[in-house]
């Protein structure tokens, strides 16, 4: 009695890269396919699937019943498990065989699997779960059999065991003995093995008349391969086999097969038949562990002529063995991986494509041409963890463009290409896909391409760099030369082949009558020497295939004009040219010439320079996720000159190379940028461009975050969490998307775990995503953190139990589910003396919880108060105290009485003393104050600018990471979005369907002028989202900046039309509207060169001389404010005196003690600890050049102290307290003297641990103070010196001499901004303020004060000031906040000269304005000559500007990601879908346009869908 069930269900589809994936309850045992289906076994289910996995169709495998002997009654049930499973498309049935408590067979309907035709029990495949099983039908005569292999199970002794090794059995009942009988017409033909133990099957299928079995013979490990003659009986079929073994590979034997795949179409009916095989050496540790080998298994060949000794028709018991086999070996060796799984097969044209898994999840395309010659390999698919891809993979046999593969429990339907992505004939073949051709108008599969349409391919021989390539040639007599231009390409179609080229220099025709004919694919052209100047010649080919025109422009020189030392470098422009390199030498090219790829002939050439070769060590992180790395750090010698790390993947394809930075000789910092999983090369690039070294990095999965523990914070944060997952060891930080910092992670003994950052002003519970950051990549967790209030304790009670005391502390109950292990509790006395409470236990009720401690051996300690710390969270808690009695009040009350009459008559006689100490206390003041103002007045007097112009290279940002500060100033993951990877902006990748119609869309100016319009017209569309558009348009026309600019042209007019009636001096004031933010991000576009070339060294001068200023005086460590500042907002006027100091540091070297050569450090007595190794790090960094390899939170620093080393921290039992507010610790504090030597530790050396930053905890301002004291009453005698009146005013004498130290710096900038050099101001200047005189003017604007504002509110507003006050978007450094507060006084000075305005100042108003009032009327009249200069000078044309643009344009190409930028586009076109189509309406949109928008609409829509229930 069987039970079935099944159902329909509708999967959920991803469209995002054509491929469909599907997830089942199980893991997938087997599959096959059908012309209409695909069949799908679990361990309990069949599936039936269309061929795109919108349809499902699942039916339970049934339960087969036996009667029980010993127990008639009690019937004994099985569950079915299949273990073959075979469409026999002729008899429209699909078989399915395997196990129940013996064999089981079961025939269904191919097309609709609910219906059962036939089953019984019957003993087809192997019966132990364990042992291998093969089945599959093959045509003998007139009918069609299975061919079976299964191994006799040794367990089941009550069932029906056939020995037989392998057999015919019948598809039909009218076959001779019915059904599944493996009898012939008069005997029982078998085949039997000799050796079965641990017998593996492989593979089988029939080829023409041929029937091949493969398997793995566990005797002496060998691959075996039977062949049987398909003839009219199974008898015969059987009778007749043939042997041979396969041997596999050159020096390393894999004596193991994996998988095959016959390659079909390979020979016909009498040509050879090939066959690929993955085998393996079992060494899972090599990176070459498996091989993927081609072999001629053709039954013509000689190979396969003798008797096999191993296998024998019949029993084998009866037969001793007879002969030997004959070894074969491949024809090639393809690829080489560390995990190949399975593969798949497909002969195109004269290509063979490989479609091979892998044992990390990754479907690898492989194409190899006739002379077994391999392209580079390329992944079509990438799972995020290491699911092993099924031995077995089947091709569409409806359409042949998709591939299906399992992976433990999902079946996925990958596209064998995707030629539509690519958009021109040299996109197309710069694919190097065999299966992509171009047809007509469009990059397509061959099938695609209607008769009779010219099908252009890549050529059929090996793999070319270039799709036209020549070489010239000098005549003997030296007086021709022949160009000879080939283009590698294959054309398919009916009809005779159009082939032209046309060679043409500045003169015109170049080639005379006596060149011949073109002749497809090659075509020459002869021309006299004498028209080959030395300085080289232009010339440009034009060339017609088919209905394609294309045009190449090259560059002749004379061979013999190119020598020089033989350098890699001269061997490249020698081959470049299309001459020969010949024994080091740059000759003629002759008709004998190499015709190698250029890399393949100059990677032997030498260098030519000295340099040392590098020799890597190691790598860190030598294992990482397929994402990539942000840093790792390369370990090794003679790193100095490297210039660049190049990874590699297979067969040295793939290359990408990334930057380095942190160099020493013996390490370097970089990127390891995202790849395919699997082992790749690593070598270091010199600045000859030799790549020298070897190391080997392996890709491996993603990690993945599948829960927290605890799932709960408190709002302080710093709650340890820990993080489940798999390959957590890859992660480098963790992002909350609450908090905009990344944060530390520590991962040890595969536990992955971090601190929680706080989360401000919550008042209830609110949850956190969690995502984990992985090279550029950020994961989401699939749980969230939930935050809730800080925990609430609310009073305390201590009892004394002999020596020591018993604390019960009370909580608010609360779902934080706090452990003993997170509280830390200290009891306080009177003398600020803390000693620990050892937390004991937890007692929780509904209400309060009591968390009980107990503090040991302190037989005399009172507790006044509890400090308790939870994470970043502190409370400090009174005890809980008792009313107060009636009778106490009573008695108290007569003494208050007596008391208070006692302080009036001691206050009076008091008042007397004090008059005469007041008199003495002023006199001090008097004495002090003037001395502070005198000394404001040397320092003033005595400054000069003595400050240091030489810092070395200066650290600019590369052009993306400065457009996208500019264009997303608040950072976050759309920005993050919008730039490319590492290695990623060298690749031009064509967006998919839906963005490409977006892209189109967005490019006609009626619908984008409309679009803006509509999106500003909304009452709830704020600033914030007017910014992002116009961001988000900067990215996706960043590639036609041309348009772009005509766009901006636009919408300015359409603002001034709004504003001209009302203010016009407040247009561009503001950034209220889409335009010009618009406005903001093409200005920082086109003044890129001009900031990078002029205005960048004068800027960061600027910086670092500000740098220089303030650390020559006290900056306090906790406000930071500093002594020397523009600022009076961050002055500080409340500091000590102190004295210079320089201290003579020294490194430590290697863990026995050595120091290196002192490098003196200048250092105030005043300076805290972190202070110290702040300047030691600049210092360090300032001498050499470089920084220092280990940062700042890893330093330890030391003080030499009669002979021995003092460590010196921030915080330590010796420092200062007032209050609860420690004091950090100083370079006095310790009476460090001048002149003394300080050693620097990192925490790596053997004696110290890692130490966090104080500024980590979020009270740090409240806990700790430097140089300004905490707001609290002290004890005047107890530190006199920090009690002296201290007047802010006296200290604004310290901004006037910070002034006069930067001022050159300050002059130099401004006059570089609102300089001309040559007389020219940039392209854009001129432009836009020529496109802002012509608005003026057609408006009749006669006020120039009007276009003077308009021009100072586009330029120095929107642009200049934001860079004076941001240098960290031009530069990789980090803005302090001091630093900040000088930067914006200059920033005021910088617009105060831009003002129309005449302003008298007083001492009333602000300092910063007072600052450099006496400047700003020079540099007014400087600023007007300015803008005169830029309006006399020559005017710019429309199609010079358009030049401009369009180089801007492809000069930063593929460096952002425009797809990203479109999908984010899109989201505010969803949005505001209606009105959008409302104001094309109000505009007269076309038709067409508004047709186009829906279009686009239904593409994103139809990205969204998802049928899956």
């Amino acid at each position: 009695m069987k039970a079935v069930f099944w159902g329909v269900l509708l999967a959920c589809v991803d469209w995002g890269w054509g491929q469909e994936n599907l997830t089942f309850d199980g893991d997938v045992r087997d599959f096959a396919i059908s012309d209409r289906s695909v069949y799908v076994v679990t361990d309990d289910r069949l599936y039936q699937l269309n061929h795109d996995f919108t349809k499902v169709i699942k039916r339970d495998t049934p339960n087969v019943v036996y009667p029980n002997q010993e127990a008639p009654l009690f019937n004994e049930t099985y569950p079915f498990k299949v273990n073959i499973l075979l469409p026999f498309i002729k008899n429209n049935t699909l078989i399915t065989c395997g196990t129940t408590k013996c064999g089981y067979c079961e025939i269904l309907d191919l097309n609709e699997i609910s219906k059962s035709v036939h089953s019984e029990n019957i003993e087809v495949g192997s019966l132990d779960p364990g042992d291998s099983t093969i089945g599959f039908i093959v045509d003998v005569g007139t009918n069609s059999y299975i061919m079976t292999g299964r191994l006799q199970s040794r367990v089941r002794k009550a069932c029906a065991n056939s020995d037989h090794l392998l057999d015919l059995r019948n598809t039909l009942e009218g076959q001779h003995g019915g059904i599944f009988s493996y009898s012939d017409e008069s005997t029982t033909p078998y085949i039997d093995a000799r050796q079965k133990e641990k017998f593996q099957f492989v593979d089988g299928f029939q080829s023409n008349s041929h029937i091949y079995v493969f398997s793995n013979v566990p005797q002496e490990r060998q691959v075996r391969v039977i062949l049987f003659k398909s003839e009219n009986s199974k008898t015969k079929t059987l009778g007749n086999f043939q042997g041979a073994t396969l041997k596999c590979c050159g020096n390393t034997e894999r004596r193991e097969l994996l998988s095959s795949s016959v390659i079909q179409g390979s020979g016909g009916l009498h040509g050879q038949v090939l066959w690929a095989g993955v085998f393996t050496a079992g060494n899972t540790s090599d990176p070459i562990n498996t091989v993927l080998a081609i072999y001629n298994i053709s039954s013509t060949g000689p190979q396969l002529k003798y008797k096999d000794p191993d296998f024998c028709y019949k029993g084998c018991a009866e037969a001793l063995p007879t002969g030997t086999t004959q070894d074969l070996h491949p024809e090639a060796v393809v690829f080489k991986y560390s995990s190949m799984t399975s593969v798949l097969a497909v002969r195109h044209n004269s290509w063979l494509v490989f479609f091979i898994g892998t044992g990390d999840g990754q479907l690898i395309k492989l194409a190899v041409d006739k002379a077994y010659k391999p392209a580079c390999p390329r992944v079509l698919y990438n799972s995020d963890d290491d699911r092993r891809v099924f031995p077995k993979m089947h091709l569409d046999p409806v359409d042949r463009k998709h591939v299906y593969m399992a992976l433990r429990n999902q079946m996925v339907r990958v596209p064998v290409a995707q030629c539509s992505e690519h958009k021109s004939l040299k996109d197309c073949w710069s694919a190097q896909d065999p299966f992509c051709g171009w047809c007509e108008s469009r990059c397509s599969f061959q099938g695609d391409c209607l008769q009779p349409s010219a099908w252009i391919s890549i050529s059929e021989d090996s793999q070319q760099q270039n799709m036209v390539s020549y070489q010239v040639e000098k005549s003997s007599s030296g007086e021709r030369i022949t160009l000879t231009v080939k283009v590698h390409l294959n054309v398919n179609g009916t009809g005779s082949l159009t082939f032209t080229c046309n060679f043409f220099n500045r003169r015109g025709d170049l080639c005379d009558r006596t060149s011949p004919a073109p002749a497809f694919p090659q075509c020459s052209c002869l021309f006299s020497s004498d028209q080959l100047p030395a300085e080289g010649l232009n010339v440009t080919v034009k060339i017609r295939v088919g209905k394609q025109n294309l045009a190449e422009k090259l560059m002749l020189t004379n061979c013999s004009n190119i020598s020089g030392p033989p350098t890699s470098a001269l061997c490249s422009q020698c081959m470049t040219a299309g001459c020969s390199w010949i024994n080091d030498v740059c000759s003629w090219t002759t008709r004998s010439a190499n015709s190698d790829p250029i890399q393949d002939t100059c990677r032997l050439s030498q260098s030519g320079f000295n340099y040392s070769e590098p020799v890597i060590f190691s790598i860190e992180p030598s294992v990482l996720s397929f994402h990539g790395r942000n840093h790792a750090l390369m370990n090794g010698e003679n790193l100095d000159h490297v210039t660049k790390v190049r990874i590699q993947g297979h067969m040295n394809c793939s290359l990408k190379e990334s930057p380095v930075w942190n160099h020493t000789g013996s390490s370097l910092t970089f990127h390891i940028p995202s790849g395919d999983k699997g082992s790749v090369s690593v070598c270091a690039v010199l600045p000859d461009g030799r790549c020298l070294g070897k190391a080997t990095v392996t890709y491996g999965s993603s990690p993945s975050c599948t829960g927290l523990t605890p799932s709960t914070t408190w709002a302080s944060g710093k709650r340890k969490i820990k993080v489940h997952g798999s390959h957590l060891e890859f992660v480098e930080e963790v992002v909350h998307d609450h908090a905009p910092q990344t944060i530390h992670t520590t991962y040890s003994s595969g536990t992955l775990w971090y601190h929680t950052p706080p989360f401000e002003h919550i008042n209830q519970p609110v949850t956190s995503t969690v995502s984990l950051r992985v090279g550029n990549q950020t994961l989401a967790c699939s749980s969230q953190l939930t935050y809730h209030p800080d925990p609430e304790f609310t009073s305390y009670t201590a009892i004394k139990t002999g020596n020591d005391v018993r604390v019960t502390i009370e909580k608010r109950a609360d779902k934080l589910n706090i452990t003993t292990e997170e509280i830390l509790a200290f009891g306080v006395q009177e003398e600020n003396q803390d000693v620990e409470c050892v937390m004991d236990t937890i007692d929780t009720s509904n209400e309060t919880d009591s968390v009980i401690c107990e503090i040991k051996n302190t037989p005399n300690f009172n507790i006044n108060s509890l400090r308790i710390r939870v994470g970043n969270f502190t409370k400090i808690l009174l005890p809980k105290q008792a009313a107060p009695s009636l009778l106490i009040i009573l008695v108290l009350i007569p003494i208050i009485i007596v008391v208070i009459v006692g302080a009036v008559l001691y206050s009076y006689n008091k008042q007397r003393k004090m008059a005469a100490q007041m008199n003495k206390q002023l006199d001090r003041l008097k004495n002090e104050i003037g001395n502070d103002i005198r000394q404001g007045f040397v320092d003033m007097q005595m400054e000069k600018c003595n400050l240091i112009e030489n810092v070395g290279a200066i650290p600019f940002l590369d052009y993306k990471h400065f457009a996208s500060r500019i264009f997303f100033p608040d950072g976050g993951p759309v920005m993050t979005s919008c730039i490319k990877d590492i290695g990623q902006d060298a690749v031009k990748v064509q967006p998919d369907e839906s963005c490409q119609a977006l892209s189109r869309l967005i490019r006609d100016q009626v619908f984008l002028t409309s679009f803006v319009h509509a999106l500003e017209e909304q009452k709830n569309f704020n600033v914030k989202e007017k910014c992002a558009v116009a961001s988000l348009l900067t990215v996706s026309l960043h590639g036609d900046l041309p348009y772009l600019t005509q766009v901006m042209e636009e919408l300015l007019r359409a603002l001034m039309e709004q504003t001209s009636n009302s203010q016009p001096k407040l247009m561009l004031r503001r950034t209220e509207s889409i335009v010009e933010k618009l406005l903001t991000n093409w200005m920082s576009i086109c003044l890129y060169g001009f900031l990078r070339e002029s205005v960048g060294q004068p800027l960061f001068l600027l910086v670092c001389a500000l740098t220089q200023q303030m650390s020559k005086g006290p900056v306090d460590s906790v406000t930071e404010k500093a002594l020397y500042t523009l600022n009076e907002d961050w002055l500080l006027w409340q500091a000590q005196d102190f004295s210079p100091m320089r201290l003579q540091v020294l490194f430590a070297v290697g863990t026995d003690g050595e120091v290196s050569e002192p490098l003196e450090v200048s250092a105030l007595d005043c300076d805290t600890v972190e202070q110290v190794k702040e300047k030691i790090l600049l210092a360090f960094k300032t001498k050499f050049g470089f920084p220092y390899n280990t940062p700042l939170r890893q330093m330890h620093i030391e003080y030499e102290k009669d002979g021995r080393f003092v460590p010196l921290k921030e915080v330590d039992a010796s420092s200062g307290v007032l209050g609860e507010v420690t004091m950090l610790n100083t370079l006095k504090h310790y009476k460090v003297p001048d002149g003394a030597s300080i050693k620097v530790l990192s925490k790596t050396h053997p004696s110290l641990s890692p130490q966090s930053s104080l500024k980590d905890d979020q009270n740090y301002s409240k806990k700790y103070f430097h140089l300004i004291d905490p707001d609290i009453d002290q004890d005047q005698k107890k530190n006199p010196e920090r009690k002296k009146l201290k007047l802010k005013e006296v200290y604004l004498t310290k901004l006037l001499s910070t002034k006069v130290a930067v001022h050159s710096f300050v002059e130099n900038l401004f006059r570089t901004i609102w300089g001309t050099p040559n007389l020219k101001a940039p392209p854009a200047i001129k432009y836009f303020f020529d496109f802002l005189d012509a608005q003026g003017e057609s408006r009749r604007i006669s006020d120039q004060d009007v276009l003077h504002i308009w021009k100072t509110n586009s330029l120095p507003l929107r642009f200049w000031v934001n860079i004076l006050k941001n240098p960290q978007f031009v530069f990789d450094m980090e803005k302090t906040p001091p630093l900040d507060g000088c930067l914006s006084v200059i920033a005021q000075a910088f617009m105060d000269s831009f003002s129309l305005a005449e302003k008298q100042l007083g001492k009333h108003d602000p300092t910063n304005k007072l600052l450099y009032a006496k400047d700003i009327s020079q540099y007014k009249q400087e600023v007007r000559a300015y803008y005169k200069q830029v309006r006399d000078q020559p005017p710019i044309s429309s199609s010079e500007f358009k030049e401009f643009l369009h180089k801007e344009s492809k000069k930063h190409e593929n460096e952002f990601n425009e797809s990203a930028a479109l999908r984010e586009l899109y989201k505010y076109m969803q949005l505001y879908f209606d009105e959008i189509k409302l104001k094309l309406d109000q505009n007269g949109a076309p038709v067409e346009l508004k047709e186009q928008l829906q279009h686009v609409k239904s593409l994103f829509d139809s990205l969204k869908s998802c049928s899956w229930n």
